[in-house]
Order: structure tokens, then C-alpha cells, then sequence
């Protein structure tokens, strides 16, 4: 009789835990969801709608601040951007592909003061053209992301130039 009482409290305390970290993740389960949904929302497939797109690329600002840096190998291409402007680029490069992929990996993420989260991340970027050329980069990255009204938010990303011999 008194396993059957220590087993169930067991189990409820399990259940309890498991349902606590389901419905309240930690900052950094919540900062690599920032990750994910960009990954999701910039790649595209062959058979994706127009309206689907055009969805993704309007979702895509969501995850950005009001102005992010951003800094690239190309100083051309390094400044201040506001999310419409990110939305719209990614728009624009996007629409070259018929298939395009972009993954995370080895995200390191500290957390330097309250409200900001520091990653440091291998990105990969693959695809192929609307002309059939396949293209694969992968760089590495150090982002910034804010918690602005229980949201985090990129803030500022740079691509590391990586020596090559």
C-alpha cells in the first residue's frame, strides 16, 4: 500500500517538472527559439505559395529590434538596419532560390548582464538557384540579442572572417 502512494507522488512530482519546463522554458531555450524560427522563416522550398513567402519574409522582421548592426566581411554591406529593411533583403535574396536552407549549430549562448544574451554559432546556408547552380557557405557568427517586452530580439549580428590557409 505505501509503494503505491511513494510511486504515485513520484509520478505526479514527474509530471509536474516535465509540464513546468514544457510551459516555462529557460532564456536559453527561449533565445535558441529566436534561432529556430529564423532558420524556418528564411528557408524556402520549391513547392512553397507566394502567399506562404510573403508570410515568412513579413514574420521575418518580428525577430529583429527596431535597428540591428550588422557587420560583414563587405563593409558595403555593413550598418544599421531596421527590421523592414531586413525583411525586405532577405526578400530579395530569397526570391534568387528555388531551395534554400539555413541551419544553426554549436550555439554558445551567455548571458553577459540581465536582458541580453551573447551567441556565438556556426551558420550554414545552402541552396539552389533558380538557374540550377547550388550554392553552400557556412560561417561563423556572433550575435546579440535583447529581451524587450519578454521577447528576444536580434540587436546586432557580425560574420566572423575565418583565416584559410
Amino acid at each position: 500500500m505505501r509503494i503505491k502512494y511513494v510511486v504515485s507522488i513520484l509520478l505526479i512530482v514527474s509530471i509536474a517538472i516535465l509540464v513546468a519546463t514544457y510551459f516555462f522554458p529557460s532564456e536559453e531555450k527561449r533565445v535558441k527559439k529566436q534561432f529556430n524560427l529564423l532558420s524556418e522563416w528564411v528557408s524556402t522550398y520549391p513547392d512553397e505559395s507566394t502567399i506562404g513567402m510573403a508570410l515568412k519574409m513579413q514574420s521575418v522582421g518580428t525577430l529583429f529590434d527596431e535597428q540591428c548592426g550588422v557587420k560583414l566581411p563587405v563593409d558595403s554591406l555593413s550598418g544599421n538596419y531596421t527590421r523592414e529593411e531586413i525583411s525586405s533583403h532577405a526578400a530579395r535574396y530569397r526570391a534568387r532560390f528555388s531551395k534554400l536552407s539555413l541551419d544553426f549549430f554549436d550555439l554558445d549562448i551567455t548571458f553577459p548582464e540581465n536582458g541580453v544574451a551573447k551567441v556565438n554559432l556556426t551558420a550554414r546556408l545552402t541552396g539552389q538557384t533558380r538557374a540550377g547552380e547550388r550554392m553552400s557557405e557556412t560561417r561563423e557568427i556572433k550575435c546579440v540579442l535583447k529581451k524587450i517586452a519578454k521577447n528576444w530580439l536580434f540587436t546586432n549580428i557580425e560574420v566572423i572572417e575565418v583565416l584559410r590557409k
